[in-house]
């Protein structure tokens, strides 16, 4: 069954859709079967995916609203090597209706459920900047979620605020919700606030924090404007190498994590 991850964090700005796009296409390198999902009416993970969201026949207001299944609204993104959901302003739409809808928390878990259970290794959803109805079908059907943040002054108060939303959904909607991982993206080891920022995470979320960095780097930034993923774009580039190093961290935790839950289950 696919490890479910919504990629989240309600301040922008943090990296989150480069994250999203760049890991999908790192864990697609490791022979892996990768769906991206784009919950982001700006719809960034789909063009930096090379798509033109203003071209698109389907897309996620299709899946949530119109109820179309998975396999007729994803785009497989040959060159990167993993499905897409597309997205476009439409979503907005599909915000706004899904408040009038029964179980408007769930629309995204139920299209999830009517997949094969071996279609996907991992399931990566980019979430919007913000807590809404697309965020909150994001985290419902997720089992873990994934921050990206950077090391700044405001980091850490807007990771509280994010975890106590996080808990409220665990508590309230889905009760297997975790904290999968921090990701601490953007990092210039030259700058003391940064480092200090990074000393207190690791300090209070110890072993949640990700032993990856992601660094700032001007090959991942340029990547998004020729819709490539930076191992595509520049595989040499120290962007390619931390966001592979990312992807085979994930691997080897989710590993893990599966072989401590066999042998307590025996």
């Amino acid at each position: 069954m696919a490890k479910i991850l919504a990629i989240s964090n309600q301040k922008g700005g943090v990296a989150k859709t480069t994250t999203s796009i760049n890991l999908a296409a790192s864990l697609a390198a490791t022979k892996r079967k990768i769906l991206l999902v784009d919950m982001d009416p700006q719809g960034n993970a789909t063009t930096g995916s090379g798509i033109d969201k203003n071209e698109l026949e389907l897309n996620g207001y299709d899946l949530l609203i119109e109820k179309q299944p998975i396999k007729t609204v994803k785009i497989h993104i040959e060159e990167a090597g993993y499905d897409l959901i597309p997205a476009n302003g439409d979503l907005t739409a599909a915000e706004v209706e899904l408040m009038t809808k029964f179980d408007r928390e769930r629309q995204l878990s139920y299209r999830f459920e009517e997949m094969d259970a071996d279609e996907y290794d991992y399931i990566l959803i980019d979430c919007p900047p913000s807590l809404n109805m697309l965020t909150v079908n994001a985290m419902v059907a997720a089992q873990g979620i994934m921050i990206p943040m950077q090391c700044e002054y405001y980091a850490l108060e807007g990771l509280t605020a994010l975890k106590e939303t996080i808990d409220s959904i665990k508590e309230s909607l889905n009760p297997d919700l975790e904290i999968a991982g921090i990701l601490r993206t953007m990092f210039d080891p030259r700058n003391r606030l940064a480092i200090e920022v990074s000393r207190q995470l690791l300090k209070f979320f110890e072993d949640k924090v990700y032993r990856t960095i992601i660094p700032r780097n001007v090959r991942l930034a340029e990547a998004p404007s020729h819709g490539m993923p930076i191992i595509t774009y520049d595989k040499s580039s120290k962007g390619a190498r931390a966001y592979l190093a990312l992807a085979g961290e994930m691997i080897r935790r989710d590993e893990l994590e599966l072989s401590n839950k066999q042998t307590k289950d025996v």
